[in-house]
């Protein structure tokens, strides 16, 4: 097989946000093909920030948001292991996406396991009805419950969220992909989103 050029080097690190090296490493493997060395470099990010996601976020930064009018602005705060990460454009960049993310989508909870059982249980019995009004039998109403839920959850939890900017990614994926392009863990830790009237 012949070398990898510098130039699709360039483009896939262009297009990925990764290292120089694990791009052309990603090409090699992927014979050139500049699709299937994206793909490989998603997976190796992905294997990277679940080994990074253990490791204490103790800085970070504190991102406003107001959205233009000044009816709805947002606080958020991110954390990252390390002052030196915290003051770069790339996650000062990400910070602003999620910022803009909450203020766009409204969510309730960072993630699942925010949300209050009781909210749980009263959406579920919501569910459940709804479903015995369209006359399903009683033996699957758990199971069709269970499905709207996972809907639900991709609505109120900002990490399940389809990402305004490209909704063929969650906040989950947004936030991997940066955790593997920056090298540190990072954590959404909480918001507040504040519309005028609300």
């Amino acid at each position: 097989m012949s070398a990898i050029s510098a130039a699709l080097v360039k483009e896939l690190r262009d297009k990925s946000g990764a290292g120089m090296m694990d791009c052309k490493n990603a090409l090699v493997e992927a014979k050139g093909d500049l699709d299937k060395a994206g793909e490989i470099l998603r997976k190796k990010g992905i294997a990277k920030a679940t080994k990074k996601a253990d490791r204490a976020a103790n800085e970070g930064r504190i991102e406003a948001y107001i959205h233009p009018g000044s009816k709805l602005g947002v606080l958020l705060e991110v954390n990252c292991e390390t002052d030196f990460v915290a003051n770069t454009e790339d996650y000062a960049r990400f910070c602003r996406d999620v910022a803009m993310q909450i203020a766009a989508s409204a969510p309730r909870f960072v993630r699942r396991e925010d949300v209050d059982q009781q909210t749980i249980d009263q959406e579920m019995e919501i569910y459940k009805e709804q479903a015995r009004n369209q006359g399903k039998p009683e033996n699957i109403l758990e199971k069709i419950a269970a499905g709207k839920l996972e809907k639900f959850y991709s609505e109120i939890c900002l990490l399940e969220q389809p990402f305004v900017k490209d909704p063929d990614k969650n906040i989950q994926t947004l936030l991997t992909e940066t955790i593997a392009r920056l090298g540190e863990n990072i954590t959404i830790n909480r918001f507040t989103r504040f519309k005028i009237g609300e």
